[in-house]
């Protein structure tokens, strides 16, 4: 039985009166606009009442923002913490939750600029000067029909009461979809208090949102006039929240904050988090620990200049098919704060990045986030990274070293914040991982891009007996019932990760600063220094990535400074990496611009020498025979096939041609 506006309203003031008090003064003392209230407070109090607000939510927010007016303060009133039967996935609405209150869940995918939007508009009958004022529910702007007077139409408006309004596009989360079903989407329009500045970060794109409000329809008008039959559906915000997806908005009570500082304690503080990732998966002890100290990152700095430098790392594994990649891609974006998974083909560049899109209901443009930036202060889990084409790829390098992605389409210029670590996984291009050809080559992506990422994992299927007998044994096992146990629990590793995210920002100590430089100099300036083209082994961006690494190895402690054995740790899966892909096969040594160019410091020093031959056997005459440029080269001991791969390289940049076979001539 429905119950009456004013008896609605006097319950709600006792409701106020006895649970709110508190509230209702800080309204008027920290200047809030609006009260917000629990809904299961609220069913305690008057099931009645309750159900009311369920059923018809208009009058009863009416009625309950009417008590606190009554009660002497002005204030919007916003419920929240809705039962389960209210709370509905985008692809479940229906007909009959038009009108009523119902909550919902998901990312926002868009987010329109804030504008005005008229409430109420007051009109001057010109023949009597009385006043009226209409409610304007619709998207044209009403006038009233007639006046008390007896007139009809050409009334004057004196006024209009504007409030500010911003048009969201939610999308479902990924972790709520069935395999292969397509997230919908839902319009959401946000009004008054709820688009204040202070509001800002829980409505830009990416944020995961929990909202509750009243379903509406809206006509969609015809082309021919008229409205047509079909119509289109969005939601009038009451209420919005971040759901605890970022690290910061994780909670953690005091017995988890208790139990995650007394393992961190532990001598096997490194063995349980290896064993805690990919536990399914035997071996792969240096990737499993890179995986878990990636989740954890290191520490963001900000120099006085306003520079930045990251704290996020970035992890490739490229490999032989089989060797669980793809698994340990998965499982991290399941167990990390805020993981979005992309695969192959099915990401774009805008799709990676953020792209501009037409706003039919603001009738202006809209951004529209993509995975990168959906998964801020998280992990995008990028698999099959070798099947995206180079123009998608490309739109990674800014979003990878600056962490932020600029925009420049039709009249939108901005700047969208991607503090994204990316864990990306590749096959290589003829099957399997060949340790001596290039590896940008192999896996068709640019050395500026490579260079990129902290550590480059390579996962090789070599026959073992005793390797296999143990993976065969541990996927036998893996196959009963309960399987292979994790050594801690997902949620607790997860909220192990928040915590330590959340309150340690560890600093270098004297002693892990000069073990990094020790290493750093002395790996640098290994061997003769009188190379006229030296090998450079490493540079200042794995020195970078190690820093890091040691960061977030203490933050795995808990431990408000990195040691000396934390840059040890770093510095020991540094080279496990740089040993995998950093070795020129030609010279045995560590050589870096195998990785960031792609032409190791052998070949290069060999192509110059050709060069140099050339252009002391083209003083004095124009074409030079291949042979002659052979038996000089094999004076300096460069091998015949050698010369003739240098002189193809010399030919395709640009250096060299070939008028007739056999003949060489300078450009």
């Amino acid at each position: 039985m429905a119950i009456d506006a004013l008896e609605q309203t006097e319950k709600f003031q006792n409701f106020f009166e006895t649970h709110y008090t508190s509230e209702l003064h800080e309204i008027s003392s920290k200047g809030k606009r609006s009260l917000t209230v629990d809904f299961f407070e609220l069913s305690k109090f008057d099931v009645g009442l309750s159900e009311e607000l369920l059923e018809d939510p208009d009058e009863t927010v009416r009625a309950s923002e009417a008590a606190v007016e009554l009660l002497g303060f002005k204030a919007r009133v916003r419920f929240k913490n809705f039962p389960d039967s209210q709370h509905i996935f985008i692809r479940n609405i229906r007909k009959n939750h038009i009108s009523k209150f119902i909550a919902i869940q998901g990312i926002i995918r868009q987010s329109s600029d804030v504008r005005p939007e008229a409430v109420y508009a007051t009109y001057e009958c010109p023949s009597c000067g009385g006043k009226l004022k209409i409610l304007q529910t619709d998207t044209k702007l009403r006038e009233p029909s007639r006046c008390s007077c007896g007139r009809k139409g050409h009334f004057k408006m004196l006024s209009k009461d504007l409030v500010d309004v911003q048009r969201l596009v939610i999308e479902e989360a990924p972790q709520t979809l069935d395999g292969g079903a397509q997230p919908k989407r839902l319009s959401v329009f946000l009004r008054e208090d709820l688009v204040e500045p202070i509001m800002e970060k829980r409505t830009t794109p990416g944020t995961n949102v929990k909202i509750t409000g009243v379903l509406r329809e809206i006509p969609i008008p015809h082309k021919l006039g008229g409205i047509m039959t079909r119509f289109e559906l969005s939601m009038d915000s009451n209420h919005i929240e971040p759901v605890e997806e970022d690290f910061s908005d994780i909670i953690i009570n005091q017995e988890e904050v208790d139990k995650i500082k007394k393992l961190a304690k532990s001598k096997r503080v490194y063995e349980m988090l290896i064993n805690s990732i990919a536990p399914s998966i035997y071996g792969n002890e240096n990737v499993k620990l890179a995986l878990g100290l990636q989740m954890l990152g290191g520490v963001k700095k900000k120099k006085k200049d306003g520079t930045m430098i990251r704290g996020d790392m970035h992890i490739l594994l490229v490999g032989d098919p089989g060797v669980a990649k793809s698994q340990m891609v998965t499982f991290i974006s399941k167990v990390a704060p805020k993981a979005r998974y992309v695969a192959g083909r099915g990401a774009s560049g805008a799709g990676l990045t953020a792209t501009v899109v037409k706003d039919d209901f603001l009738r202006g443009w809209a951004l529209e986030a993509g995975a990168m930036v959906l998964a801020d202060k998280g992990v995008l889990c990028l698999d099959e990274m070798d099947k995206m084409s180079v123009e998608d790829t490309s739109a990674l390098h800014e979003a990878m070293e600056q962490q932020q992605i600029s925009i420049a389409k039709a009249n939108v210029q901005a700047t969208l914040r991607a503090e994204t670590s990316i864990l990306a996984a590749a096959n290589p291009k003829f099957g399997r991982f060949d340790p001596f050809a290039h590896i940008g080559k192999q896996i068709n992506l640019p050395p500026a891009l490579i260079n990129r990422f902290d550590l480059i994992f390579v996962l090789r299927d070599l026959p073992s007996k005793d390797v296999d007998s143990k993976i065969a044994k541990h996927m036998l096992m893996n196959q009963s019932d309960n399987g292979v146990e994790s050594e801690l629990d997902p949620r607790l590793l997860r909220k192990w990760i928040a915590y330590a995210k959340q309150n340690i920002h560890p600093k270098l100590t004297d002693e892990a600063k000069t073990v990094i430089e020790n290493f750093y100099v002395n790996l640098r300036n290994a061997g003769p220094q009188d190379e006229a083209l030296k090998a450079i082994p490493i540079t200042p961006r794995q020195l970078e990535a190690i820093i890091r690494l040691a960061e977030a190895s203490a933050k795995l402690k808990l431990a408000d400074k990195v040691t000396k054995q934390d840059a040890e740790k770093a510095i020991k899966l540094q080279i496990a990496c740089m040993e995998q892909i950093g070795i020129d096969p030609e010279t045995g040594k560590m050589d870096i611009d195998r990785i960031t160019t792609g032409v190791p410091s052998s070949e290069r020093g060999r192509i110059v020498s050709v060069r140099e031959i050339i252009f002391e056997l083209s003083d004095g005459k124009k074409t030079i025979p291949v042979e002659e440029i052979m038996e000089e080269a094999e004076k300096k001991g460069i091998p015949r096939h050698k010369v003739d791969e240098s002189i193809e390289k010399l030919k395709r940049s640009g250096d060299i041609y070939e008028p007739k076979k056999g003949f060489i001539e300078k450009i």
